[in-house]
């Protein structure tokens, strides 16, 4: 399969920023505090998405579906809370590499069974030996970075 260009781009730079942002916000919680950081956080990125929405009328969709949406597809706000508050909390005791490789690592498990089983509506994408061998060096490769 061909992947395309400008989304392995994206995902690359997301990664990158995932990163950054979790250094950010660990610095900002050991200044203010673990759950004020993650509040500070989501509210500036909360306000940060209704500027891109509603007055430059970059949103897509259409926020009159919200009614007709399965109630589980909006628990992602509540998974956002735990994300960054794990990330604050986590980055300061392992360090920045440490807790982002395990994040990594547990993101790619988790969405290999995600896709695997074509959850919350997506495409179903079976595993396969070679998922479950790059699995398998990502969790060596995991090991070798929390020795150092």
């Amino acid at each position: 399969m061909k992947l395309p260009l400008p989304a392995l781009a994206l995902a690359a730079l997301a990664g990158a920023l995932m990163a950054l942002q979790g250094a950010l916000n660990s610095a900002l919680g050991k200044k203010i505090g673990l759950l004020e950081a993650t509040a500070i956080v989501l509210l500036i990125g909360t306000l940060t998405a209704g500027l891109a929405l509603f007055p430059l009328g970059l949103g897509r969709g259409s926020l009159g579906s919200l009614g007709h949406v399965p109630w589980y597809l909006f628990t992602g706000g509540l998974l956002i809370v735990l994300i960054t508050y794990g990330v604050v909390a986590s980055m300061p005791r392992l360090g920045v590499a440490n807790a982002t490789t395990l994040i990594v690592a547990a993101q790619v498990l988790t969405a290999a069974l995600i896709d695997h089983f074509g959850l919350f509506g997506l495409q179903a994408i079976p595993f396969s030996f070679w998922k479950a061998a790059g699995l398998a060096l990502i969790a060596a490769g995991t090991r070798l970075i929390f020795m150092c």
